[in-house]
């Protein structure tokens, strides 16, 4: 693995888990040799700088943000350093005006559910199209000491954006508004990874048919509803209820327009205390 490779190369202390380097491998590698802006947030011993300096070769611009002073000793080394809160959106508006937009955002910072949120929410707007935001250590949302497990953790909120990204789909896009930078979500084991296009973000969801042959085909699709047995939770004694012709496609009816009061319902009390962060 090339970034395990490297992080062993590099001359400074750095901590990782051994599950980390095939997702950089399969996130970052495309990266290598090329001329972009890589932006890590906690790099106070600096062995990941040198890690990326080695993985992506120097062309690549690479920026290192951190609350400790002491780390503004890397910029001997060619790096930039920025030192500041990544829960603070004071901190971010300063930061993107001074370095402009980016191509790939690492936070391996303080794993907090706000300062996750936080950074995410600041740097979507200055990430270029093609480019990544990667919310590494993601296992905190699990944790009792970061506040987990949490209906308001980082992965329900990143889950809560895989949401918008599915109601942009024709039916369900006057329904909820998703983000427009997003344009897909990736889950990995302690990772989750948001790839950036506005292009294909914007591309409008509608029903497309080719020229090709037709058949008089029978639909099955609601043979086994899914919705009906939802409603009913399987119970036998509706056994006989299913078997009425057009009861399936009317459950599936009225779950559409009930699950949108029956998600809300599922929220809890911190759920609604942090609700200006989920937007669905």
């Amino acid at each position: 693995m090339k970034t395990h490779d490297a992080f062993l190369k590099s001359p400074y202390s750095s901590s990782k888990h051994s599950t980390y380097f095939p997702v950089y491998d399969r996130l970052f590698s495309r990266f290598a040799g090329t001329e972009f802006t890589f932006v890590e947030i906690g790099v106070l011993n600096g062995g990941s700088l040198f890690m990326w300096r080695d993985l992506f070769g120097d062309k690549a611009r690479i920026i290192g943000v951190e609350l400790n002073p002491e780390a503004k000793r890397w910029e001997e080394d060619g790096f930039e350093i920025f030192i500041g809160s990544q829960s603070d959106p004071a901190f971010w508006e300063d930061f993107f005006a001074k370095v402009g937009p980016v191509d790939v955002l690492l936070d391996d910072g303080g794993h907090t559910f706000e300062q996750q949120i936080i950074t995410l929410e600041s740097a979507l707007p200055h990430i270029k199209d093609g480019g990544l935001m990667v919310v590494e250590d993601t296992h905190t949302s699990y944790m009792p000491e970061f506040g987990g497990p949490s209906p308001v953790s980082f992965v329900n909120y990143a889950k809560n954006i895989a949401d918008g990204i599915n109601y942009r789909f024709g039916r369900l896009a006057k329904t909820y508004k998703s983000e427009p930078e997003i344009y897909s979500v990736q889950f990995f084991e302690s990772f989750v990874a948001f790839e950036i296009d506005r292009r294909l973000c914007g591309v409008r969801s509608e029903p497309v048919i080719n020229a090709g042959k037709t058949f008089d085909a029978k639909d099955y699709r609601y043979a086994e509803s899914a919705a009906l047995s939802v409603l009913d939770g399987g119970g036998k004694k509706y056994k006989a209820i299913k078997r009425i012709p057009g009861l399936g496609p009317l459950a599936v009816s009225v779950w559409r327009k009930i699950s949108p009061a029956v998600i809300k319902l599922a929220h809890t009390r911190r759920f609604l205390q942090l609700k200006k962060h989920f937007r669905f």
